[in-house]
């Protein structure tokens, strides 16, 4: 089975190996058939800290195993980043 990859932005830098990444997704409205923002903020691994101090930059995490009670995402490094 495929792991899921969602998009966000960093909101918080300030643990250890860990970045929080704020995912925002459209929804409509049942009643009102209006598009809404729902977010959702995840816990994600970054071995490297080559996130560290870069909060508001825009990154892609991966579902992984359970790392922790709160953390089962990682950062995906991109070519271009690395």
């Amino acid at each position: 089975m495929p792991k899921r990859v969602l998009e966000g932005v960093i909101v918080s830098d300030k643990m250890d190996k860990t970045i929080v990444v704020r995912v925002e997704r459209r929804v409509q409205h049942p009643i009102y058939k209006k598009f809404i923002r729902r977010t959702k903020k995840y816990h994600a691994h970054d071995e490297t800290s080559a996130y560290k101090g870069k909060v508001g930059a825009k990154v892609r995490i991966r579902e992984c195993r359970p790392l922790s009670k709160t953390k089962s995402w990682e950062v995906l490094v991109d070519a271009a980043k690395a």
